[in-house]
């Protein structure tokens, strides 16, 4: 679900197209379909990747790169691609929206590709690209960004830790044995959830040192589900005081609560 302060939109991806719908799936508003003449015989063609944006947009990435920008009216079907982001080379992997206060100057939204490029944007009338994150060799599957902080996992299972300001890496963490799936953020508390094939999902704090302003992490849990390579991860409150996990084959969510 894509909340806007106008509308929520349910946005699905496929290898069809994207899917746009009421908040309660009962009507279709918008249909974009994938241009497979874009890619080569080859290649999967697909959309993955949804966040919405500078009050009045969604963005959807794209296997071939692209970052498409939907502008949405307050009502109605009048859903027009506004603008497509050509940063990347590889296929998008995440998008996501600030979910904090992001600091004066700094980009409000991040996109991640196959490779582990990170590219950093100012949303608007039209989308600036401030800074672009090399990749170092590893694809990066999940992203979220937090009062100006920038947080990736990795197929080797590490998080990094960006300032989005500047696109500095401040802190590097070895979180998972295997390929890290699931990234969320409890925006209220800063609380980073991650989910791993490893079968763990670890909770930490991210904060700032109000004397140094630098970022810190710290490990506050870990859950193992036995067994299960988990591919999805989410808090069920803002406070990040419970959340649900699942994995492949499975075809249950389990839900974790704080005693």
């Amino acid at each position: 679900w894509c909340v806007l302060p106008s509308r929520v939109l349910l946005v699905l991806t496929s290898q069809k197209g994207i899917q746009m719908y009421e908040s309660d799936g009962s009507i279709m508003v918008y249909w974009h379909a994938l241009d497979v003449t874009e890619h080569p015989p080859a290649q999967a063609v697909f959309a993955r990747g949804i966040a919405a944006a500078g009050g009045r947009f969604i963005c959807v990435g794209t296997s071939s790169g692209l970052v498409l920008v939907f502008d949405i009216p307050p009502k109605g079907t009048n859903i027009t691609v506004s603008e497509v982001l050509e940063q990347h080379h590889d296929a998008i992997t995440d998008i996501a929206a600030e979910l904090g206060q992001a600091p004066d100057g700094a980009g409000d939204l991040v996109t991640a590709d196959d490779a582990g490029t990170l590219c950093i944007w100012s949303t608007g009338e039209e989308f600036t690209l401030l800074s672009k994150i090399p990749a170092f060799g590893c694809c990066c599957a999940s992203v979220k960004l937090w009062n100006g902080i920038v947080a990736a996992g990795y197929g080797n299972g590490q998080i990094r830790l960006y300032e989005v300001a500047t696109g500095l890496l401040r802190a590097e963490v070895n979180a998972h044995a295997r390929w890290i799936y699931a990234l969320d953020l409890a925006p209220q508390t800063g609380k980073l959830l991650s989910g791993a094939e490893d079968s763990f999902v670890h909770v930490w704090k991210l904060s700032r040192n109000p004397d140094t302003d630098d970022v810190e992490i710290e490990h506050c849990h870990a859950e193992c589900v036995t067994d299960t390579q988990v591919c999805g991860a989410r808090f069920c409150d803002p406070e990040g005081n419970s959340f649900a996990v699942t994995g492949y084959d499975l075809s249950e969510i389990y839900c974790y609560g704080r005693a």
